[in-house]
């Protein structure tokens, strides 16, 4: 397949800039709907043939005007959280959309897709809401019979920019002297954001991984508790993880639903119920060996470092 220009649904968020950058080193020209232009055109507007555009991609009429002359369409919409509790908001973001990313492709005459899915998404079997609507979506792509689908599930995704060790890193510098911590059990193989990236350039032109799934895991597996401990490592500060129980984390999770932002949610909760780890994942078939927590976390943490940013204070001054 030659893939010429791409309409990237989501490219303006964290893996999508990572996504934009490298496929704009092979030549592809890329067209990013945005709610709001003006907030993200630092980070993609230098990229050469690239149009940042103003759209709602919930309307199937500006999405098949979009998709018109792209040979592909890159799916990387996704919400950890609704606002509500009953799924809506998760059914709304990944199902509702899928379907009308059909209708426009369709409308539009594209014929390969990419989507981003996530490990364990099960419509039936899901844990959560995230999980079977996830998987609800990657279903209804895979059995169109008019679209040449691949679809990716990763473990949690890292890199610079990321939500996850950039999140504890936040929440473990405002607790005082004890942090508790909801599912210490729960696994992670966490992923690095340019292999992801890497993974997803090279399939997108290859007749060989239509109709695939692959699953996305680092080199590693760690329980939660881990990765959060190893954030205060890499911050140089000293906090006491206090592990907390099924049911006292239940309830922490009951309590955050009502806080602005869930930064921790009963749908989380039930996430974590299943390990975020992979049954295979082959990079040798990519050639890729995956990137490691520890040779990149490190750095990126280094700005959240109070040192850190007094040696950067104490060179503005010289």
């Amino acid at each position: 397949m030659i893939i010429k220009q791409v309409c990237i649904l989501g490219g303006s968020g964290f893996v999508g800039q990572v996504l934009s950058n490298r496929l704009a080193r092979d030549g592809v020209r890329m067209i990013i709907p945005t709610r709001r232009r003006e907030p993200r055109r630092d980070n993609l507007i230098l990229l050469p043939d690239t149009d940042l555009v103003e759209a709602d991609i919930q309307d199937t009429g500006q999405l098949t005007r979009l998709f018109e002359g792209c040979d592909a369409v890159i799916n990387l919409v996704g919400i950890l959280n609704e606002k509500g509790r009953r799924g809506e908001g998760f059914r709304y973001a990944h199902v509702t959309l899928a379907e009308k990313i059909i209708d426009a492709c369709q409308a539009a005459g594209v014929g390969r897709l990419l989507q981003m899915s996530a490990l364990n998404a099960d419509a039936d079997n899901g844990s959560s809401y995230y999980l079977k609507t996830k998987g609800e979506a990657e279903d209804l792509l895979h059995s169109t019979g008019t679209l040449k689908v691949t679809s990716f599930r990763p473990s949690v995704i890292f890199g610079p920019g990321d939500s996850f060790f950039n999140r504890f890193a936040g929440l473990l510098k405002i607790a005082p002297f004890f942090f508790p911590l909801a599912c210490p059990k729960a696994r992670f193989a966490p992923v690095y954001v340019g292999d992801v990236a890497e993974v997803m350039a090279r399939t997108l032109g290859d007749p060989g991984s239509v109709g695939r799934r692959f699953e996305l895991c680092g080199p590693r597996e760690y329980t939660l508790q881990e990765l959060v401990q190893y954030t205060a490592h890499c911050l140089g500060i000293r906090r006491c993880i206090v592990p907390l129980n099924d049911l006292l984390s239940r309830m922490q999770a009951a309590v955050f639903d009502f806080v602005p932002g869930k930064p921790f949610s009963t749908d989380n909760y039930l996430s974590t119920k299943m390990p975020s780890v992979c049954n295979s994942c082959d990079w040798s078939e990519f050639a890729i060996q995956p990137t490691a927590v520890e040779s990149l976390v490190p750095g990126y943490l280094a700005g959240h470092n109070w040192r850190s940013r007094y040696d950067d204070y104490r060179r503005h001054l010289e």
